[in-house]
């Protein structure tokens, strides 16, 4: 198990090296300022991890009034990842459409693009972390 200052270590590299690498890449690619990507991604961010926190009380209440239980099957996760992503979308399209003077459309591409980013970099960040800051105790296995 990793420790506290392990996870805080984790989550603040994280976001960190996120913001590094997607707002200049987001600025180039979509002729944007440094600024206004930068804000929107810290926006995101936050609007992000607020949403995590209340949906995922809703949705174990939800699941828990339905089913009785709060164990999630593979079916019951993946509705959880996509209604938890269509919320968010929901949330940030106005924003980002609004800050940026662009169509919902041109918002819906420049958060998809993010998301996509997202999937990738979180897959890299975690299986780099764990090479370079393996959990105490155990061996890591994978190199390739």
């Amino acid at each position: 198990m990793r420790s506290t200052a392990d996870r805080i270590r984790h989550a603040l590299s994280f976001e960190i090296i996120a913001l590094l690498i997607a707002v200049p890449g987001g600025a180039l690619i979509f002729g944007l300022s440094l600024h206004d990507v930068g804000l929107v991604a810290v926006v995101s961010a936050t609007i992000a991890t607020l949403w995590n926190y209340f949906y995922n009380i809703l949705f174990d209440h939800a699941l828990l009034r339905m089913t009785g239980r709060v164990a999630k099957t593979f079916v019951i996760r993946l509705i959880h990842t996509a209604l938890f992503e269509v919320g968010l979308l929901a949330a940030l399209l106005p924003f980002i459409a609004w800050y940026l003077g662009m169509t919902l459309w041109d918002a819906f591409v420049l958060d998809m693009s993010f998301t996509i980013f997202y999937l990738f970099y979180t897959f890299a960040f975690n299986w780099l972390y764990d090479i370079v800051f393996p959990v105490p105790g155990t061996r890591h296995q994978e190199h390739s």
